[in-house]
């Protein structure tokens, strides 16, 4: 597909693979068969508590990472048709504010009335996409630095401002995140999430950029899976060198620096593999359902998290009393509209 099209193939598979499991989230599959029988393996497909790291903590960071790279291959692509980095950044801009409004509007539909909360994926992913472009034309270094100054602050944050109630750095509803929620929101998360993790994760988008970058080169194929790998494995290891030794602990909820730095370590690593066997080995049978979804992904999420987990979930729960059956139903049903969408040409792309 990229030798032909000039599109890099495990971006979108990629990305597909991501809103795949998320679909999953939205219709209860694995919240129904964890109420069946509860078990380790279930459990990696929900967040973890607290402090550690589940697989599912991995999907929102490759979300993001996924985002900058597809940035930079999209940068790239217009900068060859004589298109500036101003007038893109218009473009940039106003997708950042479609991001942002859509992300606001789903923690309504959520609530069921108009609400004020930034703790969504696409409104963090809103401002991390403006903080990414800002460095998208610089080198490898300043990106990459960029990154460990923006996870860097975060964690210096946490440890200096020290407020009444919310003087205890890593521990959960008593943290700088939180006491900044309630300034901007006025609430704290129940679940402990923190609308600043804007700052930290926007590493993950900073350094899918570099990673655009790198496979936007002339490197070749196989160096170039080389090169992700060994980045992974580097992330991977401070990552969990500095849980390990206590400097900061793996809290995805709050986005520590050891959270960014191992989760984009693994992100980096599955990135270099889908690489090497897509486009470098040119395995592309049957990658076409995960391509189409990657290339629909902002639209896909925004249906399943409104017309299926707001409406269809209940209306198939009518007719199929059975927890995981009417999940695999629900996500069966809704996979069918989104084709028929699809074919219909009714999808949008942000």
């Amino acid at each position: 597909m990229e030798k032909q099209t000039g599109r890099l193939l495990s971006l979108d598979v990629m990305r597909g693979v991501i809103m795949i499991l998320l679909a999953g989230e939205s219709c209860r599959v694995y919240e129904s068969i964890r109420e069946w029988h509860d078990n380790a393996f279930i459990r990696q497909f929900f967040h973890h508590p607290w402090h550690g790291l589940r697989f599912w903590d991995l999907v929102q960071p490759a979300f993001m990472f996924m985002a900058g790279t597809a940035m930079y291959i999209s940068y790239g692509s217009k900068r060859r048709k004589g298109v500036s980095w101003n007038q893109n950044f218009k473009h940039i801009a106003i997708r950042s504010a479609k991001l942002f409004l859509l992300g606001t509007g789903l923690h309504c539909v959520y609530a069921g009335k108009l609400v004020w909360e930034l703790w969504n994926v696409l409104t963090q992913l809103s401002v991390t996409g403006i903080i990414a472009y800002l460095v998208i034309g610089r080198s490898y270094t300043f990106q990459i630095s960029t990154g460990l100054l923006l996870i860097l602050l975060n964690d210096v944050l946490y440890r200096s401002i020290l407020m009444p109630g919310f003087d205890q750095p890593f521990v959960e509803y008593h943290n700088f995140g939180a006491y900044m929620d309630t300034l901007l929101m006025g609430k704290i998360n129940t679940d402990g999430w923190v609308a600043i993790n804007i700052i930290p994760t926007a590493a993950h988008t900073v350094w899918g950029v570099t990673a655009g970058k790198l496979l936007s080169s002339a490197v070749d194929g196989k160096r170039k899976v080389g090169i992700l790998a060994v980045a992974g494995l580097v992330l991977l290891c401070l990552g969990f060198g500095a849980d390990l030794t206590g400097l900061s602990p793996i809290i995805k909820r709050i986005s520590t620096a050891g959270f960014v730095l191992a989760s984009a370590g693994w992100v980096l690593l599955i990135l270099s593999f889908l690489y090497w066997w897509i486009d470098v080995q040119d395995h592309q049978r049957y990658t076409w359902i995960a391509v189409v979804v990657g290339m629909n992904a902002i639209f896909i999420y925004l249906f399943f998290e409104t017309v299926g987990a707001q409406w269809l979930n209940g209306v198939v729960g009518i007719f199929v009393p059975w927890h995981i059956p009417a999940a695999l139903a629900t996500w069966g049903l809704e996979w069918y509209l989104c084709y028929w969408l699809y074919k219909k040409k009714i999808f949008f792309k942000l």
